[in-house]
């Protein structure tokens, strides 16, 4: 099942999408909570570059890296990747502020409800931090 996600971010394309593929920004926005923080990301941002972001509670009593393989990268429009045997895709559509749109492959652990709860407070966290930096 694919679930979506998505926001509208008060910001220029340009700003949005480096905010979105870059290490150094990833580990300002990417967490689910305030427990949990990215305590390090790497991207190679071409069609069958990987990346990797190292996703640890705050307390250090779990973490996880989140990591795949790009499939298609339109500058500025599109991200798509695989990570594991599930694929997403980023949309970044313009207009008076930019769509950030999120579909991916559900799994078998968590429910629907706690997947998109989860991707959408990662996505309004990176709505936050991209508005912050260009208010």
């Amino acid at each position: 099942m694919q679930i979506t996600v998505e926001t509208q971010v008060a910001a220029p394309m340009a700003r949005v999408w480096q905010a979105y593929t870059t290490a150094e920004a990833i580990t300002q926005w990417n967490a689910a909570s305030d427990d949990w923080h990215t305590t390090r990301a790497s991207v190679d941002l071409r069609e069958g570059g990987s990346f990797c972001s190292r996703m640890e509670a705050k307390d250090g009593s779990m973490g996880f890296d989140f990591e795949g393989i790009y499939t298609r990268i339109v500058d500025n429009s599109l991200i798509e990747y695989h990570f594991g045997d599930r694929h997403a895709k980023v949309e970044f559509i313009d207009g008076a502020a930019v769509t950030v749109r999120v579909s991916f492959d559900s799994e078998d652990t968590h429910s629907i409800d706690q997947q998109r709860d989860g991707w959408q407070s990662i996505l309004n966290n990176f709505k936050r931090y991209v508005e912050s930096a260009t208010a």
